[in-house]
Parts: structure tokens; C-alpha cells; sequence
């Protein structure tokens, strides 16, 4: 039996060729989108997975508000760790990870600058899964000189990862490093991902609870529940952290390792994590892709039951049942998706490194191994098939015999409704991409043309890593001023545009004279005089520094406006403000000398945070320099400054970032969220207008004897256009009426994460109904004037 229904749906697909290539095409390309979106999504899924003790490891965050301030930070500080182990008996295991553990590494006479590497302790290697390939997990980081190494840092260092086991690299030419472990890359779907590991001292910062730059990790025993112990936390937050911060709100929070990736989005994340609601997004899109490649099948099918009448009614007098007849439409339509499935596969490896270029992973057909592919791929085609083939099946073998033998197919007012709400379905979900593709474009041209407060165009900036060359800034400054390429220099503490900036807290003046008791949380930006004229920053009341006045290197700061208002100021100077820079208690206090207008120091993902800005005591903190260079210079004027650099640096390259790019950078993801939006709209479009053309054709064929009779009593050819079109547009009007506001409401709810946003315009929603409309009566016209100009009596003679 199977073997028949096998022999007759190819019967069936090569004997109408057109429509089987129009189902064929339509499946394969989207079973060719879902397979690309699905191993996308499969792979932020798996991140961090890979570790054999992913669902026993979770990383310890906080929370804190007070006096309208709030932190949600991924960082704790050093004493988290050993406290929170030796309180609590479900945790197995602690460690620590420090960021700062890079710089210039030299080995014999080469020198390589190397920024990802990290201090940990030695439990890191036992918590988390490193696949050794010299040295082992219990001896890796067993001496404060230590260091385990990446397969590829080894490589560049060594020549070869086996050159460098057990040998001895110097840190910023003065800390020695011994290779104790080599490893394997750390996988790409990592959160947690370096090039090396060095050894952290055992009782780094022990008493330091407000150093918030460690991140913590716990490994909890087998039977302990993560829920059950973030439960016991608040009463340990309020013996430690909360008593010495002096906060009445706040929160320890326990993030399972395998949900980082997805579901963390606070300040200081080790890396540039996924977003969940991105993943849902193109989950949907995956779906809605394949859906409209199902319709056509499923349209296509419906509509041509009229020319398969006689062949049912045939069947069943021979004695075929209806689960027969239902049987032979559905191995039809398995078959023109397996069909389908062996060409999407061959587009998914064709298309693949474009992917994987524009999602920036390294993705496989594979990717899941070899096995789980191939079973997905026919579990997935089959069932793919079945849902095509479900309603068509169903709807065939319900045909009377004696009807069906002589043609008549009976009331069909229901079949035609849903095959025209399928129509209208797929352009639903045209138009609702098509505008979406538009609204991203739009807020993504947005954010990154929106004045930023200061002008970040021709600025580049650079880290200066050498301690000793700090302190001659102002010599190297002077030296670039000399060319008149360079139009400014200025030295600070921070990169901005990079999310980089720390935060401390501040006691200001009051009204009698005295200070605060809370504190005022504010990012803290160390720059020097030339700071604020090199970026085109804006003074609202005051004076900037001075490199005059000596006094304001110890003594004066600047304060944005944000700041100002928050403390309910209409003048700032002359104001005092205190801080602590120690733990016991040390504080420091400056008077205010000017508010600055607000200028963005991240991006527009983020909103302007209080700020205050001050000037280094010592040379050694102004470690990033700001050059902007004249416009239609940049080559000149690049030449010139790594010239100028070398003459006081001659063992370090300066690696340099234009500040515009930096920014950019932050919204890498909306922009491949966007690219990948518009090339799967592109796609929609082309599948439903794939479908629209084969339902076109049918409507002509079915018609021929009606065209040839029109046009014999004078019917024009534009009349004959009109008259095989009408129906569709007016589906295809409604389409649009129901998308409009669909999309509005979900592309408003997309520009709700953006703190700086668009709105969604009328006419960007009609302009995409617009385009939906031309697309699809180009692609109704080309049908119809083919049928509309053919010869009016080999059209009668069709019948």
C-alpha cells in the first residue's frame, strides 16, 4: 500500500510540473529559513551547557537601593566568595574571577599585548570543565605564580602549544607567570571566555566588601536546591554587605549558570550576552516562515481538488475508503516535503557562512552532531508534511463517488473561504514583517545619529599600558598639538562608549553647611583640562579645569546636570562633596566648580546617569588618551600620532579605537537583529508571492474558456488583468487592515527596551502595506497578462 502511494504521488509531481515546483520551492525555502533560525537559537540555548556541572554551578549577583539610588551589578566583591562557603553547607565549592589580569606579555624577545586574561582561584579549574591538554585541573593554578593558557595564546606565544608547558612569561616586564596548564579554546557558547587564568592570591581583598570587581561563582553539592539557599541569603546580606553599605533594600540573587547567557542583562556582565526576547523573536519568525510556505502547499492543493475529482471517484469504486484516499494525498505531501527537506539542505550548507558571517557564530549543519541532524530532518519533514497534507487530505477524501465521478464537487463555499483566509494570513505576516524591518531601520538610524552631548567624530582614543609613560602625558600631548592634523588631546581615566565606567557613592553639601548621611550613587570620570574642550562638552555654570590652577587636581569637580537636578540644585558651584576610598573609612572631599550639560559617556541603550568628573592626583590614573584629528586627515594624521607615540614608548604598540566605533559597537546586536529581520521579510515576501503566482495560474487555467470569450466580444487586456486580480488584492487589502494594527503593537512593545526611542508613524506602517500591494500585483500582472494576451481561440479550443 505504501509503496503505491509512493508510485502515485510521483505520478502526480511529475505530471504538474509547475505547481510541484512552485510547492517544492516554497517548502524547501522555508525549511531552509527554520533551519538556519533553528540553529541559531540552538546555540544561544546551549550556552554554557558543555560543563559537566552546569546545572550544580550559579554565579552570584546584587541589588541595592537607597536614597534614589540603584545598583544591579553581575559583580560582587572579594570576600562574597569564602564567606557565603564557609556559612553555608550546600556549597561545595567557591571562586573568584578578577578581569584584570592582561597586558604585555613578553617571552624571550616577543612581546604580545593581550587584554582577555583573568585572575581566578584555583577552584575555578574544578567547578567549571577546561579540557587540558598539558597539566591537569588539581595542579593548574596551585602557585601564586601560575598561569594556565589557551591553545591559541600558547600558538602565538610558543610556536606551538607543546613549546610552552612549563615555561616562564613575563607580565608588563616585571611579574613572572609559569605555564602550569594548557587547554583547549574555550568553546564559543561560554559566557565565561579567556585566552588565560592566573593564579589570585588567596586572600586578595578579604576585608574589602565594597570592591565591587570580582565576579562570584559557587558550585552547590548534588542534593542542595539554589532556590532554597537564595532563601537563607538576606539574613547573611544583612550581617555583611548590607551592614557596611548602609542600605535597608537589598538583594543576593543566585544565577543558575545555563540561564546567564539569555536572562542576564545587568551592569558589568563579562560579556555581551543573548536576549531572550530576541531568541523568541526569531523563534517566531522561524515559524511564521514555515507557516507561509505550509499555506501555499495547502492553498495550491485545495484549489486544484477540482481536477482531481474523477480520479477520487474512480478510486473509491474500485474500493478504495476514505483513510485510503486521505493516505495517498498525505504521501503526496510527505513526499514533496522530503523532496523539499534534501534541498533545504543543500541551501542551509550553501547559505551557511553568510550566516554565520551575519550572526558572527560558527555554525554547522551539523552542528549538533551528525545523528540528532539527520533524525530531526526526517522527524521534522514528516511532520512538516503532515500538516500540509492534513486539511487537503481531509478535504478530498469527503467526496461523494458518483459526484466526483462526473465532476461535481458539491458545495465548496467553506473550502474557498479558508483557502482565502489562508491568503490573507500570509500577507498578514508579510506586512507585520515588512513594516517591522522598516521600524528597526528607523530606530537603529535613530540611536546612532542622536547628538550624543559631545562630538565623537575623528576622536580616536588609545590605552596607554606602560605605567611610566603616564606620566608623560603632557609631553606627548604637547608633541601631537605641534601638527595641525591634530585639533585636540586630552587625557583620561576611563574609556567611555565602552560601558566601563565605575560608580562610588557621594555625601553633598546641605543647606547648613554640613553633609549628607546618604550617600548619592554617581559614575566617576577622571579627565584632565583639555578633556572637556577636545570633546565639545558643554559648560552650564562654572569654570572647567584649569592645568593653571594646581588645586583642582586635589581639590575641584565638575557634575553633569543630571545630578544637579537630582539633588534639587539650581546652583551647582561652589558646592563641596565627600567620598571614601577605603573601607576604614578614609574620605576625600572637592568643591564643585562647574556643571557640565549632559553629554551619553555609553550608548543610547542606556540612560544618562548621574556624573561626576575629576581631575587624576597622579599621572599614573590618566591611562587613555583622547586625539581628534581635522576632517579628510585621518591617514595624516594616524601616521602622526603613532609616530609621536613611539618616540616615548618603544616596547608598546598603541592599539587604538575611533570613539564613533566604540559606540557602534554597542548595538551590534539590534543591528544583526535588524539584518536578519529584513533578509527573513525578503524571504516572506518571496514564498507568499511564490504562492500567489501558482494560485494566479490556476485561477487562468481554470478560466481559459472565460478569457477566450471575453476577449472574442471586445474585452481589453487591462480589463482581463483586472478581473483575475480583484480578488486577490482585495485579500490582500484585507491583509493589510488587520497587520496594521498588529504591527503597531508589537513594534511598540519592541521600542520599549530602548530608553531613547521612535515612535511608530502611521505612514511607515501604510508605506509597508504599500509595498506589500506592489509586490503582489506585479506578481498577480505578470500571471495575468500572460493569460490576458494569449490567443482567444486556442483558448476556446482548450475545452
Amino acid at each position: 500500500m505504501l509503496r503505491n502511494y509512493i508510485k502515485t504521488a510521483w505520478r502526480n509531481i511529475t505530471r504538474h510540473k509547475i505547481y510541484s515546483i512552485i510547492n517544492i520551492t516554497g517548502l524547501a525555502m522555508g525549511l531552509a529559513a527554520f533551519w538556519l533560525i533553528t540553529l541559531y537559537i540552538g546555540d544561544e540555548w546551549s550556552y554554557d551547557r558543555f560543563n559537566a556541572n552546569a546545572d550544580r554551578i550559579v554565579r552570584v549577583t546584587q541589588q541595592a537601593r537607597w536614597n534614589n539610588n540603584e545598583i544591579k551589578q553581575a559583580n560582587t566583591s572579594p570576600p562574597f566568595a569564602a564567606a557565603l562557603k564557609s556559612r553555608f553547607p550546600e556549597i561545595e565549592d567557591a571562586a573568584r574571577i578578577d578581569l584584570e589580569g592582561g597586558g604585555i606579555i613578553t617571552y624571550n624577545e616577543k612581546k604580545i599585548k593581550q587584554e582577555d586574561i583573568f585572575f581566578a582561584d584555583k577552584s575555578l579549574l574544578k567547578i567549571f570543565t577546561y579540557h587540558f591538554l598539558y597539566g591537569n585541573a588539581a595542579t593548574g593554578l596551585s602557585s601564586p605564580e601560575s598561569i594556565v593558557i589557551t591553545e591559541s595564546l600558547a600558538n602565538k606565544i610558543f610556536g606551538t602549544a607543546e613549546k610552552g608547558y612549563n615555561q616562564t612569561i613575563i607580565f608588563d616586564g616585571k611579574f613572572p607567570a609559569v605555564v602550569t596548564g594548557i587547554i583547549k579554546d574555550i568553546p564559543g557558547n561560554s559566557h565565561l571566555r579567556f585566552s588565560a587564568v592566573r593564579a589570585m592570591p588567596a586572600d586578595y581583598g578579604a576585608d574589602n566588601w565594597q570592591n565591587f570587581s570580582i565576579y562570584t561563582y559557587l558550585l552547590l553539592k548534588k542534593e542542595a536546591d539554589y532556590k532554597l539557599l537564595q532563601s537563607k541569603l538576606p539574613a547573611f546580606a544583612k550581617e555583611t554587605i548590607q551592614k557596611i553599605m548602609k542600605v535597608d533594600d537589598y538583594k543576593m540573587e543566585l544565577q543558575p549558570l545555563a540561564s546567564i547567557h539569555l536572562h542576564s542583562d545587568l551592569e558589568f556582565e563579562l560579556s555581551s550576552n543573548g536576549n531572550i526576547k530576541r531568541v523568541y523573536i526569531f523563534m517566531a519568525i522561524a515559524a511564521l516562515i514555515l507557516l507561509i510556505a505550509i499555506i501555499n502547499y495547502m492553498n495550491l492543493s485545495t484549489a486544484r481538488s477540482s481536477t482531481r475529482l474523477k480520479e477520487i471517484g474512480v478510486r473509491k469504486v474500485i474500493g478504495s475508503e476514505k483513510k485510503h484516499i486521505a493516505g495517498m494525498f498525505m504521501a503526496e505531501a510527505i513526499l514533496i516535503t522530503c523532496i523539499s527537506a534534501v534541498i533545504a539542505a543543500l541551501l542551509v550548507q550553501l547559505l551557511l557562512p553568510l550566516f554565520n558571517n551575519l550572526t558572527e557564530k560558527n555554525l554547522s549543519v551539523n552542528h549538533f552532531g551528525i545523528y540528532v541532524t539527520v533524525i530531526s530532518l526526517i522527524g521534522f519533514s514528516i511532520l512538516t508534511g503532515t500538516i500540509s497534507g492534513i486539511y487537503p487530505s481531509f478535504l478530498l477524501s469527503r467526496f461523494k463517488t458518483i459526484p466526483a465521478l462526473k465532476g461535481q464537487m458539491g458545495n465548496m463555499s467553506g473550502n474557498v473561504l479558508f483557502r482565502k483566509s489562508l491568503v490573507v494570513l500570509q500577507f498578514v505576516i508579510t506586512v507585520i514583517m515588512i513594516a517591522a524591518s522598516i521600524i528597526i531601520y528607523q530606530q537603529l538610524s535613530y540611536v546612532k545619529t542622536t547628538n550624543l552631548g559631545f562630538n565623537k567624530d575623528q576622536v580616536l582614543t588609545f590605552h596607554i599600558d606602560d605605567r611610566n609613560v603616564r606620566t608623560q602625558i603632557a609631553a606627548i600631548k604637547n608633541q601631537l598639538l605641534q601638527n595641525p592634523v591634530i585639533e585636540g588631546a586630552a587625557a583620561a581615566g576611563n574609556p567611555i562608549g565602552n560601558n566601563d565606567l565605575g560608580g562610588m557613592g557621594y555625601r553633598f553639601e546641605k543647606e547648613d553647611g554640613g553633609f549628607s548621611t546618604a550617600t548619592t550613587l554617581a559614575q566617576e570620570l577622571m579627565i584632565d583640562a583639555d578633556f572637556i574642550p577636545t570633546m565639545d562638552v558643554k559648560l552650564l555654570q562654572g569654570r572647567n579645569f584649569s592645568a593653571a590652577n594646581p588645586s583642582d587636581k586635589y581639590g575641584s569637580a565638575l557634575i553633569n546636570e543630571t545630578l544637579m537636578k537630582k539633588l534639587g540644585w539650581k546652583d551647582a558651584t561652589g558646592k563641596r562633596l565627600q567620598f571614601s576610598i577605603d573601607s576604614d573609612g578614609t574620605t576625600i572631599e572637592r568643591t564643585i566648580v562647574g556643571v557640565i550639560k549632559d553629554f551619553h559617556t555609553y550608548s543610547l541603550q542606556h540612560t544618562i546617569e548621574p556624573l561626576v568628573m575629576v581631575m587624576p592626583p597622579a599621572p599614573q590614573a590618566e591611562d587613555n588618551l583622547y586625539v581628534k584629528i581635522a576632517k579628510g586627515k585621518t591617514a595624516e594624521g594616524l601616521a602622526y600620532i603613532t609616530a609621536v607615540y613611539n618616540r616615548f614608548d618603544k616596547t608598546n604598540q598603541a592599539t587604538y579605537h575611533f570613539l564613533d566605533q566604540n559606540f557602534a559597537k554597542q548595538y551590534k546586536a539590534e543591528e544583526k537583529q535588524g539584518e536578519i529581520a529584513l533578509i527573513f521579510a525578503i524571504l516572506a515576501v518571496a514564498i507568499a508571492c511564490l504562492g500567489l503566482f501558482g494560485l494566479v495560474t490556476f485561477t487562468a487555467a481554470q478560466r481559459t474558456k472565460e478569457i477566450g470569450i471575453r476577449k472574442v466580444l471586445g474585452a481589453t487586456i487591462p480589463g482581463i488583468v483586472a478581473m483575475l486580480s480583484s480578488d486577490f488584492l482585495k485579500l490582500i487589502g484585507i491583509a493589510i487592515i488587520i497587520a496594521i494594527p498588529v504591527a503597531w503593537w508589537a513594534m511598540h512593545k519592541w521600542l520599549q527596551d530602548f530608553p531613547y526611542r521612535i515612535h511608530v508613524q502611521g505612514w511607515v506602517l501604510i508605506s509597508a502595506g504599500a509595498i506589500a500591494v506592489i509586490i503582489a500585483l506585479c506578481t498577480v500582472c505578470i500571471r495575468a497578462i500572460q493569460a490576458a494576451i494569449a490567443n482567444p481561440v486556442k483558448a476556446l479550443r482548450s475545452e
